[in-house]
C-alpha cells in the first residue's frame, strides 16, 4: 500500500515533446531542448516564512484525513518547504503522538526535509537508463561544480541538489529537472549552461 505520494510530481499531459535543436547549418544537434511542465507556474521555490499559526491551521485543515500525519506533512513542506523543527510538537499534540514518533516518520521519508531548499531545485534522475549514458559521471561533475552533495543547497541558497529515480525521459538520457523544466542529454557542459541561464532568468525578473 502506497502512504506517500510520489517523491516527484509530473503529469505527463503537461509534458510537451520537442523536436532536437538544429545549430546555425540546419543541422541536428545531439541536445535536446527542455520539455516545460506547467507551463506558466512560478519556478522557483516560494515558500512562507515560519509562522505556528499558519502551521496550526494547515495541520487542523488535513486533521480529518484518514492517516492524517503524512498529509499533514506533506502540506506542512508545500507551506514552508521543509518540515520545520517548531512544527513536530504541533503534529504530536495535536494526533496525541510522541515527538520521537513524528520524528521517527519524518526520518524515515527522505521526501521530506528538516531545511528549508534553495530557490532552485535540482533533480537528476538515477534510474538505469541514466546510468547507462553515464548519470553518475554527471552526477560527480554536479556535485562539484555546485560543491553539494545530494540533499543539500549551496552556500548562496541558490540550489538545492536532489536525487530522483525516472524522470520518465529515459529515451533522452541521462536527464535532469530544474525547478518545473525537464532537460534531456544533459551532458556536463550542457549543465553548466543550464545553472547559469536558470541564474540570469532569475537576475533579470
Amino acid at each position: 500500500m502506497v502512504i506517500a505520494k510520489p517523491y516527484h510530481r509530473i503529469r505527463k499531459s503537461n509534458l510537451r515533446a520537442s523536436p532536437n535543436v538544429r545549430n546555425a547549418d540546419g543541422q541536428d544537434t545531439n541536445e535536446a531542448p527542455p520539455i516545460q511542465v506547467g507551463a506558466g507556474e512560478e519556478t522557483m521555490n516560494a515558500r512562507s516564512p515560519w509562522s505556528e499559526e499558519r502551521a496550526a491551521a494547515v495541520i487542523a485543515a488535513n486533521r480529518h484525513l484518514r492517516g492524517a500525519l503524512l498529509p499533514m506533512l506533506h502540506a506542512l513542506q508545500e507551506e514552508f518547504g521543509c518540515i520545520d523543527e517548531e512544527a513536530i510538537p504541533l503534529l504530536a499534540r495535536e494526533l496525541n503522538l510522541s515527538r520521537a514518533d513524528v520524528h521517527g516518520v519524518v526520518s524515515f521519508y527522505h521526501e521530506f526535509r528538516r531545511s528549508r531548499p534553495g530557490r532552485h531545485t535540482i533533480k537528476v534522475c538515477r534510474a538505469e537508463a541514466c546510468q547507462s549514458m553515464n548519470a553518475d559521471g554527471l552526477i560527480d561533475h554536479i556535485r562539484r561544480r555546485l560543491k553539494v552533495d545530494f540533499h543539500e543547497t549551496t552556500a548562496d541558497d541558490a540550489f538545492s541538489l536532489e536525487p530522483v529515480f525516472c524522470l520518465g525521459n529515459c529515451a533522452l538520457a541521462p536527464a535532469v529537472m530544474v525547478d518545473e523544466t525537464l532537460h534531456g542529454r544533459v551532458s556536463p557542459a550542457r549543465f553548466d549552461a543550464i545553472a547559469a541561464s536558470t541564474l540570469a532568468t532569475e537576475a533579470a525578473r
